[in-house]
């Protein structure tokens, strides 16, 4: 797999005409060279492939980079990133320039005199984008334990728990059940706070009659998943089901649409017409979806604004909502995998408009 994934980079590597290629941000650090210690750099060659790190991982970093030279950097790693360049005759090297700080640069402009420093866009972010089928089997098991998180959950929810309580059952059925975390700050938002598109757990109390919006996901074996369903505490009013209806119907719709071929903005519009429709654009304010996998926010969106298209083996979010300030607000998430057809639904929680009396 990792053998795999390097013939990709340099290929895009040669399509930049790059002859090196230094990689820094931690995730695309794991993805290419399946190392997981929280130290090290990558750098990859025409013809080597190097992974960097220090005394505390020259034992674990063999044993998961099989397809690496492991290299115990000196202690200004710089300094022997240097050295590899100038044995290989290398003059021009790129670097991820989304994660290098202005003074990370200044350190490598200095470290590397003589060497030409090349800003690179999206250089591994380019191939993780597309999920090869261990990263989709990973990607439906974290979706499997945020369903079985949801179900747990449901029995929690009753008048006079505080929302905080609540996202730390989440996060303990979570972590009792194989995921090493939540893949964010767990969302628990009730009453008129369910109207803040990203209202963390707080300590409000539960309340009879209003909505309950839970989002989490389960971060497991390196990649997230990611789902919001919104529930009824007691007695709903006419808005509180129709509001419901409208975002399932923008949901169900954008679901049944989304395919290879069509863009992010396509996308995004199969829920959002759905809504503007029904008079309520005004109050979904975000886009529809995010792209999903080690990292909770990804590439591609679902928004007004994204022309990337979408293609096989591409994992996003649909999640359209409705924010009624001082009211409440509804959001419902799943979590899919773009085929060569359409796509494949990685969370199966119910839809169900739940009453929890």
């Amino acid at each position: 797999m990792q053998e795999k994934r390097i013939e990709r980079l340099r290929k895009v590597l040669e399509q930049q005409n790059l002859p090196a290629l230094l990689i820094t941000n931690a995730y695309n650090r794991t993805y290419v060279s399946g190392f997981t210690g929280s130290s090290g750099y990558v750098l990859i060659t025409l013809d080597r492939a190097i992974l960097l790190t220090d005394f505390r991982y020259m034992t674990q970093a063999p044993q998961q980079a099989k397809s690496f030279e492991v290299i115990e950097h000196k202690p200004k790693a710089i300094e022997t990133v240097r050295e590899l360049l100038q044995q290989q005759g290398i003059t021009k090297v790129g670097f991820e320039q989304a994660d290098v700080t202005y003074g990370d640069f200044l350190g490598f402009q200095a470290g590397l005199s003589g060497i030409e420093l090349v800003p690179t866009s999206r250089a591994v972010e380019s191939i993780r984008i597309i999920k090869d089928d261990a990263e989709l089997q990973v990607m439906q098991e974290a979706a499997d334990l945020a369903d079985q998180t949801f179900s747990h959950i449901l029995s929690f929810i009753k008048p006079g728990v505080k929302e905080k309580d609540i996202a730390l059952e989440i996060e303990m059925f979570i972590r009792k059940n194989g995921g090493t975390s939540t893949s964010f700050e767990t969302i628990v938002a009730s009453g008129e706070r369910s109207a803040l598109p990203h209202g963390k757990a707080s300590d409000r109390v539960l309340q009879l009659n209003e909505f309950v919006k839970l989002d989490f996901g389960a971060y497991y074996k390196g990649y997230c998943s990611d789902i919001t369903r919104t529930v009824m505490l007691g007695k709903p009013t006419d808005k509180h089901k129709e509001i419901y209806d409208i975002v399932l119907e923008a949901q169900l719709n954008c679901l049944a649409n989304l395919k290879p071929g069509i863009t992010g903005r396509e996308g995004d519009a199969f829920a959002r017409d759905v809504i503007v429709k029904h008079g309520y654009g005004d109050y979904f304010g975000h886009g529809t979806g995010h792209g999903l996998g080690m990292e909770v926010h990804e590439s591609p969106r679902l928004s007004k604004t994204e022309d990337m298209i979408l293609t096989p083996g591409m994992v996003v979010t649909v999640e359209p909502g409705i924010y009624l300030p001082d009211f409440g607000g509804v959001r419902i998430e799943d979590d899919a995998v773009i085929t060569d057809t359409g796509i494949k639904i990685l969370t199966h929680s119910t839809k169900d408009f739940l009453i929890i009396d």
